[in-house]
């Protein structure tokens, strides 16, 4: 940390344009990929604002992950498999699920039959 502590790094920030917030109340965070979830409870948060955007920094002691039943599939993969498989986006969807999100294998359980 700087020397001068919470009153030097604050002006700094001001210079900058910068506003440092602790979000208070904070119940918990959840972060979510295509294939988990991470459950952060009673984190401490701090939001940074800036001009265009906002960095929140997220603490916690501990945290628990989950691995989706269900992976979540870009619309994106969905539409390259049906269009490539030439069926429907929901048998595309399906074969995903039955591949577990490996594009060409799921290309592959279509088109073979």
């Amino acid at each position: 940390m700087m020397r001068g502590g919470n009153r030097e790094m604050r002006r700094m920030m001001d210079k900058m344009g910068l506003d440092m917030n602790e979000v208070s109340n904070v119940q918990e965070v959840i972060i979510k990929t295509d294939k988990k979830e991470i459950i952060i409870t009673k984190p401490s948060v701090t939001e940074m604002k800036a001009k265009d955007n906002s960095i929140f920094t997220v603490t916690a002691d501990s945290y628990e992950e989950r691995e989706l039943e269900v992976p979540i599939f870009s619309d994106e993969d969905i539409q390259l498999v049906s269009q490539q498989a030439g069926v429907d986006e929901e048998k595309a969807k399906s074969a995903l699920e039955e591949s577990k999100g490996d594009l060409a294998r799921a290309i592959l359980l279509l088109t073979t039959g």
